[in-house]
């Protein structure tokens, strides 16, 4: 596939998103940049979470590991279902009744400021550092196939992606991110479908000889009952419920989207059917993952040393153009969609949890947006910035362990939420930072040491259970005279 063929593809999506966002922003203010007016179809942000909870490292990630993980990752999805009705009927209903727009005021309600900043500031690092390393990657991909082969620098390409997604999340924020990211998790959940079907048709393969391949192929065990394997089944299953809770219902760039909708009822019905699409797409990528392999098989095609490069190899070198193009839109849409909305809610987040733009009162409208515009433009420096320091230091070591950090950034809110909730006792707020620094740093040294201290134990995606734990543990320590709380 010739790189301008790539570029025009790129260009063409981009485009229909500039006309989404200019729709959309027109006499878009605060309230329509925070919360989209709280008019936000149920159905459409349902249907956008699919491309918010998914990026293009899951794109290319997830089917090339089927050959070595198997179809376990399904065992953290079918947790992912329990952590969703958690956050549907006791999370959303708290965010609607204190009426928030950072669900990080509910910490300085219940606790105080310094646990609403460190919260925040947890958030803003984790997602500052994710989606810098998955715009890296995806940033990566298309600079191999296309823009070295043009001699266009790689600060270039970065500038120029970061410079379009800031165009169209400028003005209107959640308002034109609620109908973008739709228009996104389509050509995601096509560039999956069309990928399929694309093999399907090389390998002369029907609907049924599909079925079949994938159900019989030893790549599609779903589950491991070995309790010392880090994909034992209770233990990614309850994972999962505690990831779902942890990194949706208590990350703002998950949840602001959803506080968008018209009313709770509105926001539940939402999150009950993105449960159900997202069950069905994370068995669609690891069943992409078993027809890539067996493709490669069946063509005689070298499995690269990386496996993360099979579906991109396979989709712009061997399955022909049709195959490339969808391969190259599903991962543009992958990308974006996660990566765009990030700029609004670390603004978001920014504005009200550490300046702090709600409760200052002297401040005009004109100043509030003012304000808003430069935090919003700081930020999209600041992914410039990171994602070229990625590509200096040049180390997929480095990017690994910016994915592992989530598991210590959310472990601190799921213990602060679970206290502020199932505890009665107020705390000392000037140690909440201190108890939300120290776990995930005991954690860190636990997890490096279970293996040779619990009998051949390796901790794995427990670890936000046990981060929360700890921070829970943490602050029964620091509490106060015990007092009831209406919140």
């Amino acid at each position: 596939m010739s790189p301008a063929l790539i570029l025009g593809c790129v260009g063409g999506y981009f485009a229909f998103l500039l006309l989404i966002a200019w729709y959309t922003s027109r006499n878009a203010g605060d309230s329509a940049y925070f919360l989209g007016n709280k008019t936000s179809p149920w159905y459409a942000v349902a249907f956008g979470l699919i491309g918010d909870s998914l990026s293009g490292v899951t794109f290319i990630s997830v089917p090339g590991k089927v050959a070595a993980d198997k179809f376990s990752y399904l065992q953290i999805v079918f947790g992912y279902v329990i952590g969703y009705v958690v956050i549907a009927e006791i999370l959303l209903p708290l965010y609607y009744k204190l009426n928030l727009t950072s669900i990080y005021g509910y910490l300085r309600q219940r606790f105080g400021p310094n646990s609403q900043k460190i919260g925040s500031v947890f958030f803003l690092l984790s997602r500052l550092l994710g989606a810098a390393a998955r715009l890296f990657l995806a940033a990566s991909v298309f600079q191999l196939f296309v823009f070295d082969q043009w001699k266009i620098p790689f600060w270039l390409t970065v500038s120029v992606t970061i410079a379009l997604i800031l165009l169209y999340t400028y003005r209107g924020g959640i308002k034109t991110l609620v109908w973008t990211d739709t228009f996104q998790s389509t050509f995601l959940l096509l560039g999956v479908i069309l990928s399929i079907v694309a093999i399907a048709r090389s390998l002369d393969l029907n609907f049924s000889d599909l079925i079949s391949t994938v159900k019989n192929s030893e790549m599609s065990q779903t589950f491991f009952w070995d309790w010392r394997g880090t994909n034992y089944f209770w233990k990614q299953f309850c994972a999962g419920a505690f990831i779902a809770i942890a990194m949706t219902g208590l990350d703002q760039n998950m949840m602001q989207k959803n506080l968008s909708c018209r009313s709770l009822g509105a926001a539940k019905k939402n999150i009950y059917a993105f449960t159900s699409v997202m069950v069905l797409v994370n068995l669609l990528f690891v069943s992409l993952g078993v027809l890539l392999f067996h493709y490669a098989a069946a063509k005689g095609v070298a499995i690269p040393s990386s496996t993360d490069k099979l579906f991109p190899m396979l989709a712009l070198d061997h399955l022909g153009d049709f195959a490339a193009i969808v391969f190259v839109i599903g991962l543009t849409a992958a990308t974006f969609s996660s990566a765009d909305s990030v700029l609004t809610t670390l603004t978001t987040s920014f504005c009200m949890d550490i300046l702090g733009t709600e409760e200052r009162k002297e401040l005009s409208e004109a100043q509030r947006t003012a304000l808003r515009h430069k935090v919003h433009v700081g930020f999209a420096v600041s992914l410039w910035l990171v994602i070229i320091g990625f590509q200096a230091i040049n180390s997929k070591a480095i990017i690994d362990a910016i994915f592992t950090l989530a598991s210590y950034t959310y472990g601190p809110l799921l213990g602060l939420f679970a206290f502020g909730l199932f505890a009665k006792a107020k705390v000392n707020d000037r140690l909440v930072p201190v108890v939300c620094v120290l776990s995930p740093l005991i954690c860190y040294v636990l997890q490096k040491n279970s293996f040779a201290w619990f009998h051949g134990y390796k901790i794995g995606f427990e670890l936000l259970i046990l981060n929360g734990l700890l921070t829970f543990i943490g602050l029964w320590f620091i509490r106060s005279k015990p007092e009831a709380v209406s919140l």
